[in-house]
């Protein structure tokens, strides 16, 4: 099999393509992606910063599936830029567990259903 490299949206190199299916097993997915993507457009951290971030925790728990990782260290960066502390990330967590128990099979979650509102800060 050879490897071709191929540029990735951040511009490095990346050694095999991407797969033809979704990149995303899961909705929640793409909203880390995009999450991740939005603050470090508005200059909340830097590409090398969060590969940083994210090897570590992929290093540290290499069975955690991939996005389970990347959601660590997007939380880890969110925690240590000051814009969601970690009480206000478990009050958040909570909200949504309230919020998934109270809502009928079938039907969409709504946060604002289980709490108050919770924002990120400086976003």
């Amino acid at each position: 099999m050879v490897v071709t490299p191929f540029a990735s949206i951040f511009g490095n190199l990346i050694l095999k393509q991407p797969e033809a299916e979704a990149p995303f097993s899961a909705v929640w997915e793409a909203e880390a992606f995009a999450m991740t993507v939005t603050l470090h457009k508005k200059g909340h951290f830097t590409w090398t910063e969060w590969s940083e971030v994210l090897g570590a925790e992929l290093k540290a728990s290499p069975e955690r599936p991939y996005y389970e990782s990347w959601l660590a260290a997007l939380e880890r960066l969110v925690e240590a830029h000051a814009l969601m502390s970690r009480s206000e990330r478990q009050a958040r967590i909570s909200a949504w567990d309230r919020a998934a128990r109270a809502t009928p099979h079938g039907r969409p979650i709504l946060l604002e259903n289980a709490s108050p509102s919770l924002e990120l800060k400086h976003i």
